[in-house]
């Protein structure tokens, strides 16, 4: 595993993070500040009653970058993890892509909900989309969150993977995601490091997700021979 964390909120509250992806992909369409900003208003105008939790399902587990006051497992339906988002800066280069979550439709996902303090809420989720919303790849709405029993415990923004995105890349086959996810890296670090920082964030939760080990798997054994 490599030492990189992963993008910090320094770099979020400077600007360098999309700074760099536009050095290194600059071909990549950036939002703006202001797309940013009415997509946060747009997104707390349709909040429901409760507390703002953010469901992290990828290196938000690992690597939050935003405050909280609360974290516990949470599981969503109708929603999977996937490796459908193509990253050509951070993960990757425009040479050799790379490839990040992604919330797909279908199925189940466990992982992490955050809750942000209400006096937080401004400050924190402007850090958040400058993170997540730095292309606009993803679409984020409010999904129910439920425990470990099936009970329902509020409300999450949850950041689901935008089909219309020029970088979406669902549906490719098993072994391009294995070969991608092994051979990628960029100034955030390797594709391989993401996906194993993140099966070690759920696993540290408790939480088992056999594909992603499986995946682990296969991709510790493409690198070995590369």
């Amino acid at each position: 595993m490599d030492k990189h964390v992963g993008v910090t909120r320094q770099q979020l509250e400077a600007g360098t993070w999309g700074e760099h992806i536009a050095r290194d992909a600059p071909a990549v369409v950036l939002w703006t500040d202001e797309q940013r900003s009415e997509s946060v208003q747009a997104t707390l105008e349709a909040r429901p009653p409760g507390d703002v939790w953010v469901f992290a399902y990828g290196s938000l587990i690992w690597n939050p970058t935003f405050k909280f006051e609360e974290s516990r497992v949470a599981v969503i339906k109708d929603w999977h993890r996937s490796f459908c988002l193509s990253v050509s800066a951070g993960r990757g280069t425009v040479e050799t892509p790379g490839l990040v979550l992604g919330l797909d439709q279908g199925g189940t996902c466990a992982g992490v909900a955050f809750r942000i303090a209400e006096p937080d809420l401004e400050s924190e989720l402007a850090v958040l989309w400058k993170r997540e919303m730095i292309t606009g790849a993803y679409a984020p709405r409010w999904l129910d969150v439920f425990d470990a029993d099936g009970d329902r415990f509020g409300s999450a923004i949850a950041f689901t993977i935008d089909h219309n995105s020029p970088n979406y890349a669902g549906n490719l086959e098993r072994e391009v995601i294995i070969t991608r996810l092994a051979s990628a890296s960029g100034f955030l670090g390797t594709s391989a490091d993401y996906l194993f920082q993140t099966a070690e964030g759920l696993r540290s939760r408790g939480v088992l997700d056999d594909e992603l080990d499986a995946l682990a798997i296969a991709v510790t054994k493409s690198m070995e021979s590369l």
